[in-house]
């Protein structure tokens, strides 16, 4: 690796089992562009979230070794105060949006788990579930703007990293989006579990609601002698 280079892992605000693991797609062409890009962003004075300092608060709280379930998201929330770098996941403070009030009914269906007052999953986060959204940046107000510019093959390299470099664990993909995204994970070493998108539209439809991915995923984890997931929320 290049002096140059060594200095480009160093800015990373990545820990430091997951800067090892994807180097090379932190120091890919499609990397630099996404930092050209961001910094556009930034120098003309746009308003993104998350902020700076929750870019990557997903892989903070869950580290490479401790990953056992995946929760896949597609964009941050882009209203004001949301986003804090889980998918699914707002501050406590800030009202819960639909899709995760969705969320919160099928686990309280599933496990008989109180529906939470708040939407702040980090208990979720620091038990091992990776929350990542495909995109880890949004301007506000303009959902899916950060799309196209490079977050996605990063996201990309992330799953493919846990999909070689772990045993036994568990992919919630929810919607069409999310299950194309998880398509090349190998199901003779993970488990898989699709269903349709937890938004009012979707779940509504039906494919959401009923699918008990908690208990299963918590089945699972408990057959392959890992602990389960506490899936209720600290109020």
């Amino acid at each position: 690796m290049t002096p140059e280079q060594q200095a480009t892992l160093a800015r990373v605000q990545l820990p430091e089992d997951w800067k090892a693991a994807l180097a090379p797609a932190l120091l890919s062409p499609n990397m630099d562009k996404l930092r050209d890009f961001l910094r556009s962003q930034y120098a003309e004075q746009k308003d993104i979230y998350p902020p700076k300092s929750q870019i990557f608060q997903a892989f903070h709280l869950t580290p490479l070794s401790q990953v056992k379930v995946v929760i896949l998201g597609q964009d941050p929330y882009h209203g004001a105060g949301q986003a804090m770098g889980l998918s699914f996941s707002v501050p406590k403070i800030i009202p819960k949006p639909p899709s995760l009030q969705n969320i919160l009914k099928e686990l309280a269906s599933d496990l008989g788990i109180e529906v939470s007052k708040h939407g702040n999953l980090s208990h979720w986060a620091t038990q091992g579930v990776l929350l990542l959204n495909a995109t880890l940046t949004v301007q506000a107000g303009i959902a899916g703007s950060h799309q196209k510019q490079g977050w996605e093959e990063f996201t990309d390299a992330v799953i493919e990293t846990i999909n070689q470099q772990t045993d036994r664990t568990v992919f919630i993909l929810w919607g069409s989006y999310a299950k194309h995204k998880g398509r090349f994970i190998d199901t003779s070493r993970h488990l898989v579990l699709a269903a349709n998108h937890p938004s009012p539209l979707s779940a509504n439809r039906g494919g959401f609601f009923g699918t008990r991915p908690f208990s299963r995923t918590n089945n699972y984890l408990m057959q392959h002698g890992k602990m389960p997931i506490d899936w209720a929320l600290p109020q």
